[in-house]
């Protein structure tokens, strides 16, 4: 099977390539690495895809962040739609089937349990905008052209060498200052890449839109504690809810002053103290069998510094 992918280098890209390597497919690549196939930046260019290939993976995109600037707003924007719609605008020749990796940021919550596929999508926020609408194009565009279309919505992503806010974490215990407020019982969707990786080949001939968790959703105590115990560090101490809530009431009083951003303020004091899961008995039903990610972590627990 001929396949291009997008986003080859990135985080999830490289476990894709490997999967399908390990499955003999015939991989091409599009990207501003030296390394792809095709050089080329998505966001600004239309290139030309001569080829035939019998599926397409886009996993190209910028990542979730909190933009500070209109500029930084506006890349979302730039790479996570307009990347897309010039990716198909590429193809030559439709492909017969299309992976596209969203994320679980289109329904727009800071919590919540059990959220399923058929939630509104509300985020306000570029990265889950930019992906919403990055979704719609695709949809309409498959359905016009007989594409079968999957569209994975994707939590935390773990793996080698994390990047993001669980990298942090990571950092933080093992040089002892990260904290858990209250009882950290605050639950979270994860998924390890890997296993999404394995999947993908699975799914491409059923099509649909899937999220996709480990089951498990460890809670922010139960992560703490496991990632502190494989690097033989102290468990993590515990604040009070009400001292973290002053904290971050003071860093909202300072970021509406100076119009900046604040690392802690009230919406990520919600979003370390609520719990945000989301449902995947879809993707179950057609033979999603992740690992749980705290029993893993070989899969996860090893970083760069």
């Amino acid at each position: 099977m001929k396949v291009l992918v997008t986003g080859a280098s990135g985080f999830l890209g490289k476990y894709i390539i490997s999967e399908l390597e390990f499955l003999q497919f015939d991989i091409s690549t599009v990207g501003r690495n030296e390394s792809s196939t095709y050089v080329a930046d998505l966001s600004s260019e239309i290139i030309s895809l001569n080829e035939k290939y019998h599926l397409v993976i886009h996993c190209a995109g910028k990542a979730h962040m909190v933009p500070k600037t209109e500029a930084e707003k506006k890349a979302f924007f730039d790479i996570n739609l307009t990347g897309t719609k010039n990716l198909i605008k590429s193809l030559k020749h439709k492909p017969d089937y299309f992976v596209y990796i969203s994320s679980v940021a289109v329904y727009g919550l800071d919590y919540g349990i059990n959220i399923n596929e058929e939630a509104a999508l509300n985020a306000t926020d570029p990265y889950g905008k930019s992906k919403i609408m990055a979704e719609k194009e695709i949809l309409v565009w498959a359905s016009k052209h007989n594409i079968i279309l999957t569209i994975l919505r994707l939590p935390l992503l773990l793996g080698f060498n994390p990047p993001g806010n669980l990298k942090a974490m990571i950092k933080a215990i093992r040089k002892k200052y990260y904290f858990n407020i209250g009882n950290g019982a605050a639950n979270k969707s994860m998924v390890l890449a890997k296993d999404v990786a394995k999947f993908i080949p699975e799914i491409i001939k059923e099509g649909g839109i899937f999220n996709l968790t480990d089951g498990h959703h460890p809670s922010f105590k139960e992560l703490s504690h496991n990632i502190a115990l494989f690097y033989e560090s102290r468990l993590p101490i515990t604040l009070p809810s009400f001292v973290v809530l002053i904290m971050a009431q003071f860093g909202e009083l300072i970021q509406n002053l100076f119009k900046t951003n604040m690392p802690l303020n009230k919406r990520q004091y919600l979003k370390m103290t609520k719990s945000l899961t989301f449902n995947d008995k879809k993707a179950s039903n057609l033979g999603w069998k992740p690992k749980k990610v705290i029993n893993n972590p070989e899969e996860w627990l090893t970083i760069k510094e």
